[in-house]
């Protein structure tokens, strides 16, 4: 059974959505593009180091394109490519599941207080 090999194509979005920052910082451009001190206040609880690595990670996949300006100070901004906002739908299911199912995942890893 060759669906759960390690380059199994199913497992390439499988890993992407498991790194903690990615599905935020994408979910976070889903509205149109953002500097980097944007997207630090919208996301919250990230480093600007995290956010860069972030960035450069999302951009070497070819899901977040980075447009700079030439302008004084310079300005950089980021943004979803094509490709990025094909995973907007999967991240918005993953939301909705944990909104509904969040109190009793939390209740059943005993993480409540």
């Amino acid at each position: 059974m060759d669906r759960l090999l390690a380059d199994c194509r199913a497992r390439l979005g499988f890993d992407l959505l498991a790194n903690t920052w990615n599905p935020v910082v994408l979910y976070a451009l889903a509205t149109g593009p953002r500097r980097p001190g944007e997207l630090r206040a919208e996301i919250g609880g990230i480093s600007a180091k995290v956010l860069t690595e972030t960035l450069r990670r999302l951009e070497g996949y070819g899901l977040v394109e980075r447009c700079a300006y030439a302008e004084a100070p310079p300005r950089v901004e980021y943004a979803l490519t094509a490709l990025g906002r094909t995973l907007l739908e999967p991240i918005e299911a993953l939301g909705r599941w944990s909104a509904r199912y969040g109190d009793a995942f939390v209740a059943a890893q005993g993480w409540e207080d």
